[in-house]
């Protein structure tokens, strides 16, 4: 049996079959190898074993008495993880099941954000692939998030699989014929007015639902956004920056951190959110600001850079955002229209710098333009905001 050492950890890699037929053989090799070796802990690579008899599972409880929670079973097949499911060993020892592996080369782009990127594979399935080879906590997040969300009456598409993507890991869904609403808005701008009104109707039940425990804070994440711009601001505007961010109200309720019309489907006439790894806990208006973002902000050096990423015209993307903040806020009041976006754009342009400065665009010609246009935006908004509630 083909084994590694890795400092005081060991690897064995069994193979085929494993029943009464070979088991006291399989065994009495193993045992000789970690006795030889005498490893802190054992992982047992399962890629290839394709059958565990009782006889198999026998040799894997005596190992879990030598190792207690030092072993770990992984890239366990289906049909045999099910065995060691069915008879308990899942509760007893580490399993982990193999990924299954995607392909996405000329599959659909339906979005792309910060974390990762979504793939139409068929009709009826698309998967997110993160960006981090070292996702896979954040899969499994994303995940739970996702169900916390559809057990609290959000409706979003819930992940079923994780999957292996070349080097990283991707989660998922399954949604039959659907559209997300970039697409229904790419097709026909005539659509504007039902991907706004299912938009904000979507938004105002996140908003009105009580922000589990597990969530974080979105105001915190905030204040990590202004200690990166702080060199690029005098004391006086700094401080009021910050204590603009204080004096958010923190209201308890969920916002779930990117909502645009590349993470809303359309299935069947239900809207289903997805991409919820973004999911917090804070005020609505950082989710207004996420969306000038998405329609407004990302553009403020170069408008193409709307374009480019919705696939619509920047100037179609404003009027999306308009009458987004219309539904919203049930007015169509210029004046009151205004006062929200600024203050839902300082929010938003702080976050857009920030993103610059951490991702070293400042480093780049176009980087410092955009980081510049940035600052000029909040230094005019910092002599006319006061609060950012609304």
């Amino acid at each position: 049996m083909k084994y590694d050492m890795n400092s005081s950890e060991m690897t064995l890699y069994p193979t085929g079959h494993i029943d009464s037929s070979n088991a006291p053989a399989i065994e009495k090799e193993i045992m000789e190898i970690v006795d030889g070796q005498n490893p802190n802990s054992l992982i047992l690579d399962m890629e290839k074993l394709e059958y565990i008899s009782s006889a198999g599972l026998r040799i894997i409880l005596k190992l879990t008495r030598k190792y207690g929670e030092n072993l770990k079973l992984i890239n366990v097949a289906h049909d045999v993880y099910e065995v060691f499911e069915m008879t308990g060993f899942t509760e007893m020892v580490t399993v982990e099941k193999a990924f299954r592996v995607f392909d996405v080369t000329g599959c659909e782009i339906i979005g792309a954000g910060a974390n990762g990127t979504v793939y139409r594979i068929d009709r009826d399935t698309i998967v997110k692939v993160y960006k981090d080879a070292t996702s896979l906590d954040s899969v499994k997040r994303e995940r739970e998030l996702s169900r916390t969300a559809f057990v609290l009456g959000i409706p979003t598409a819930i992940p079923y699989d994780v999957v292996k993507v070349g080097e990283t890991y991707g989660s998922v869904f399954e949604l039959l014929n659907a559209k997300s609403f970039d697409e229904l808005m790419i097709e026909d701008a005539n659509n504007l007015e039902f991907v706004a009104e299912k938009s904000m109707e979507i938004a105002k039940i996140i908003h009105s639902t009580p922000a589990p425990a597990n969530l974080p804070s979105q105001q915190e994440i905030a204040f990590g956004w202004a200690e990166m711009v702080r060199p690029y601001f005098d004391e006086q505007s700094f401080s009021k920056l910050r204590m603009l961010i204080e004096k958010i109200p923190d209201d308890g309720m969920m916002i779930h951190g990117d909502l645009h019309i590349k993470n809303i489907m359309l299935q069947n006439d239900e809207t289903l959110l997805i991409d919820m790894d973004t999911l917090c806990e804070g005020h609505p208006i950082y989710e207004l600001a996420f969306m000038f973002n998405a329609y407004k902000g990302f553009g403020v050096s170069d408008p193409g850079e709307v374009e480019r990423f919705l696939g619509i015209s920047a100037d179609t993307a404003y009027r999306l955002w308009r009458r987004s903040l219309e539904i919203y806020l049930e007015t169509n009041d210029k004046a009151r229209l205004d006062e929200v976006e600024e203050k839902a754009s300082f929010i938003g342009y702080l976050r857009v710098m920030r993103r610059a400065i951490r991702i070293g665009l400042d480093k780049t010609e176009d980087g410092r333009k955009l980081i510049a246009a940035c600052k000029e935006k909040l230094d005019g908004l910092l002599t006319r905001v006061d609060t950012l509630d609304f």
